[in-house]
């Protein structure tokens, strides 16, 4: 009996504390006093009472998070059910281009310090995708397609488990009552969207149902089958993160109710506040300070001299030019950021040009912009096809195109800032730091796993034709990125490449092109083979300082090979400190990489796979392959003394050095005796 009255007391207690606990609030409008909302990032709520948050600037973040926790689960139990009713609606800058999107989340914290903008929603970050720690349910509303993390398309709802890759997913859509027939809902119509997200602990199902009304459909858009539990704590945050890219748009909640162990309660859309409308143009102020400026250009010089400089400056935009996708600077923005192109804010200079330091004055944002000079060789077709070919590439290890401008003669593409600078800077000379071995082996990983984006990954084939160090660009954490695709060409899978215009830099252009001319995949892998073996060697692929047995690197790492002294060639400075395994390991790929033999080169898809230990290395190949030039018109007086496997050799002197005029700088060289137009890209020697 006493056991029985003790047991009864313990029941009320609990039930009375379990009331007590906070397990559901509604909001119509956001705006009232004690509201306990938690705002971070650039989120506010406006005078009307919904909450923004994100505007139409790039590359930001904007949290809005209820400040207190629900109690989700018992100790050691089963998640509770839960279901939530909230409006939303996404205005984008640009009609029909989305950047990013927004998701409802579940998380044991508000503090999102470490999250990025663009793709990662401002809920992770490249190092947190996938981890079981991080403790995160969210219901994605995806604006962008992300090929990096398998999105369906740029207008979809997903549901997402610790990761940005959706679990499940489903086009953006609603289901007419009755009739069982889908209609599709375009989530950055600008236009109110009602959002229903349910969890039923005991049939373990999520369902994500949308509406363009206040009627909630009988079907849900989504059903996913799965136990939260060991995902969620026993307190967790309820809220909404957003955040924009390269383009923006200003994401909106204009309602919102939360239930534990119950329905949510409904939304009336008509009871909502209101979306501001469109910026009012001020035609008529306009109107009046053009006449003014007008009226004081004819009876002022100093006017007059003002007006025809700000037409100077003024930024001229062609048809052609609306067509490319990523964002458009403005040059005085780009000026500014880079302090007027101060020769202190130099990153560096090649023949393409210059490329500055500089911060994004809105955003705080640090950029790296690539001036291209007047006389450089790259001109606007090449300028182009940079912008069309990596505006739309979204890879951790490929350097990141923010943007763009153009001025007259003035050529300038916008890049995330790589603190690190180029990967030559710590491999060749006297570097400012040497890389451990475990460093060099995490960048050689990287770039090959962004090569294997360029060849596969991407909707179409992408030859980058300049692989070698100066393009290999580290992050703070010394993260290889694959950068500089002012050479790169753009194919259908499945077809043939049809450039003829051989392109490169010596050292790292394979045997075939002055034959071919055309570049393919496998000159790709060829000069990726020259850049495995400089990261182990420590020296470049053509030593000009070096002896005749020493000048051309591949040649020499042959020799060692057959000597089976191939360790002595790996750099003096890492002090015997790696592992050996896999240092041999990269210099047969370097080798094999290498090869005179197009077909005898592996595909990057097989070099990532013996990288990750997928498959057994092979025994290195005993040859390098041949290289017959006969049949190609070449006349024997003035032909080539010999084509090394990583470089081009000239005996001829039918050669003409088309050089800047800087020393640091790439040269160019043009040769008259070939039967194809050749420009080299390399030092004249």
């Amino acid at each position: 009996m006493f056991n029985f009255l003790t047991f009864l007391c313990f029941t009320i207690s609990f039930s009375i504390l379990a009331s007590s606990q906070l397990d559901e609030f509604i909001f119509t409008k956001f705006n009232q006093p004690n509201n306990n909302i938690t705002l971070s990032g650039v989120a506010k709520i406006s005078q009307n009472g919904f909450i923004q948050l994100t505007n139409d600037t790039s590359r930001l973040i904007g949290h809005a998070f209820y400040s207190s926790p629900f109690h989700f689960k018992p100790t050691n139990a089963s998640t509770f059910s839960f279901s939530t009713c909230f409006a939303l609606a996404i205005v984008p800058e640009y009609p029909k281009l989305g950047g990013h999107g927004l998701a409802f989340t579940i998380s044991p914290s508000k503090d999102f310090s470490t999250a990025l903008p663009s793709q990662y929603l401002g809920l992770l970050n490249a190092s947190d995708i996938g981890n079981f720690s991080n403790h995160i349910f969210a219901v994605e509303f995806d604006t962008v397609r992300d090929f990096e993390f398998g999105d369906i398309d740029d207008n979809h709802v997903g549901v997402n488990i610790n990761s940005l890759e959706s679990n499940k997913s489903a086009a953006a859509g609603y289901f007419i009552n009755d009739q069982n027939v889908k209609q599709d809902l375009n989530l950055k119509s600008g236009k109110v969207i009602l959002v229903w997200v349910e969890y039923d602990s005991v049939t373990k199902l999520v369902n994500v149902t949308l509406s363009p009304n206040s009627l909630k459909p009988k079907i849900p858009l989504l059903s996913y089958n799965f136990d939260v539990s060991p995902i969620f704590k026993e307190n967790m945050y309820v809220g909404f993160s957003a955040s924009t890219g390269l383009l923006a748009s200003s994401h909106y909640i204009l309602g919102w109710s939360f239930k534990l162990n119950g329905e949510a309660k409904s939304l009336d859309l008509d009871s909502l506040p209101s979306l501001p409308g469109p910026k009012k143009k001020h035609t008529r102020l306009i109107i009046v300070i053009s006449i003014i400026v007008f009226v004081f250009a004819l009876i002022s010089i100093l006017i007059a001299f003002y007006t025809i400089r700000r037409f100077k400056n003024a930024d001229v935009i062609e048809q052609w030019e609306l067509e490319i996708g990523p964002h458009r600077y403005s040059y005085h923005e780009l000026k500014k950021g880079t302090r007027g192109f101060k020769e202190s804010e130099l990153l560096g200079r090649g023949g393409f040009g210059k490329v500055y330091k500089g911060v994004l004055t809105n955003s705080k944002a640090e950029i790296a912009v690539k001036r291209i000079s007047h006389e450089s060789k790259q001109g606007l077709r090449e300028f182009v096809s940079e912008i069309a070919s990596i505006g739309r590439l979204r890879h951790r290890n490929l350097v990141q195109l923010l943007g763009w401008c153009r001025r007259r003669g003035d050529l300038l593409l916008v890049y995330e800032f790589m603190p690190n600078g180029s990967l030559d800077n710590f491999l060749f000379d006297e570097p400012k730091m040497v890389l451990k071995w475990e460093q060099r082996f995490k960048i050689i990983k990287g770039v090959a796993s962004g090569l294997l984006y360029l060849h596969e990954g991407y909707e179409q084939v992408v030859l980058h034709r300049d692989i070698k160090a100066s393009n290999v660009l580290l992050d703070g954490e010394l993260n290889g990125k694959l950068g500089d695709f002012g050479l790169a060409r753009l194919y259908e899978h499945g077809s043939n490449p049809s450039t003829t215009k051989v392109v490169g830099t010596l050292g790292y252009l394979a045997p075939e092109l002055p034959r071919t001319g055309r570049a393919t995949t496998k000159t790709d892998v060829f000069a990726f083979g020259a850049l495995l073996l400089e990261v182990v060697c420590g020296r470049r692929p053509i030593e000009h300082k070096a002896g005749p047995e020493e000048f051309v690197l591949v040649d020499l790492v042959w020799d060692k090979w057959r000597e089976g002294k191939i360790l002595d060639i790996v750099d003096y400075r890492l002090k015997g400190e790696y592992n050996e395994s896999e240092v041999l390991m990269v210099l047969k790929l370097g080798l094999m990489c290498s090869n005179n033999k197009p077909l005898a080169r592996p595909s990057i898809r097989q070099v990532v796979r013996y990288f990750e230990g997928e498959i057994g290395m092979p025994e290195a190949p005993t040859t390098q392959g041949s290289d017959d030039l006969e049949g190609f018109g070449f006349d024997e007086s003035e032909r080539w003394n010999s084509l090394a496997s990583t470089g081009i050799m000239i005996k001829s002197s039918s050669f003409t050095c088309l050089s800047n005029g800087d020393e640091n700088s790439t040269n160019y060289v043009s040769f008259s005796t070939s039967p194809l137009p050749l420009l080299y890209s390399g030092e004249c020697t």
